[in-house]
């Protein structure tokens, strides 16, 4: 790898580290509340416990660690107003009503039938409208980019709708492309004297990317895909599933895009 592409890569992470850190919580409860009276305890509560040490550690996602948050609750047989806050915050970090229902089914064996009851009567009033959330807005709770407008201005290379939000125009330009199932862009290339070439990062949903003359490879979120310039391939959702990625546009020489056919729904179809 030489010096420029080096320097590209190591700005890649630095951009990307920056922009997966956004929306971190904020709790000002404890000041709130208890700031005057119990100075000491709003401050382990705001800054500590919501802070750096717990809520803001990155071991676990902000969906999981919601998760792990209302077990314990119900646990405890803290089926009170801290429970409800904690079934409002975990749904704002992407936990279904599914997901909820299936924790509290399984919980009811461990935290016993009563505890259960309880938390069901929480969890119908807070995932009380999930059913009128269309597909794209619960999809939307699972990423932290925006899914942005609708791709219409490419929407003629592309098979179904996709959605399109640019993150960041300076430095290292890139932008968080959605698909819905089964959306996939025609088969392309991207053209290049020196350099160029594409990087994907999934961030959300599952997906797959093509290259011709090989495999389709499924993507994950966390999943690298880096596509070399003058390279055929095609990307895209999978059936089942909405799917977004950050794409990366490796600076070169003489660049340009070639939009070439449709991905056939044949071939489409007969991915596993």
């Amino acid at each position: 790898m030489n010096g420029k592409l080096l320097i590209l890569s190591l700005a890649l992470a630095t951009d990307l580290s920056i922009a997966m850190a956004q929306n971190p919580i904020e709790q000002t409860a404890g000041r709130t509340l208890l700031g005057e009276f119990a100075p000491r305890f709003a401050e382990l509560n705001d800054d500590v416990l919501f802070g750096e040490a717990v809520w803001n550690d990155t071991t676990f996602d902000l969906h999981d660690r919601s998760l792990i948050t209302i077990s314990i609750l119900l646990g405890k047989g803290l089926v009170d107003a801290s429970f409800r806050s904690h079934l409002e915050m975990g749904r704002r970090h992407g936990i279904t009503r599914t997901e909820i229902a299936a924790l509290l089914t399984q919980a009811a064996f461990y935290a016993g039938w009563p505890n259960a009851w309880a938390g069901f009567r929480m969890a119908k009033e807070v995932w009380a409208d999930d059913g009128a959330a269309s597909d794209k807005e619960r999809f939307q709770q699972q990423t932290i980019f925006p899914i942005g407008e609708p791709n219409t201005a490419y929407a003629r290379y592309f098979t179904g709708n996709s959605y399109l939000a640019r993150i960041s125009d300076s430095q290292i330009p890139f932008a968080n492309v959605t698909f819905e199932p089964r959306c996939r862009n025609n088969w392309h290339i991207h053209r290049a004297a020196f350099g160029g070439g594409q990087m994907l990062i999934c961030v959300a949903g599952r997906g797959w990317y093509q290259e011709e003359g090989r495999p389709a490879q499924p993507m994950l979120p966390g999943t690298v895909i880096h596509i070399p310039a003058n390279v055929k391939h095609w990307h895209g959702a999978a059936a089942d599933s909405w799917f977004s990625h950050l794409a990366f546009e490796i600076p070169g020489e003489n660049t340009s895009n070639e939009w070439l056919k449709p991905v056939a729904d044949e071939a489409y179809d007969a991915l596993p």
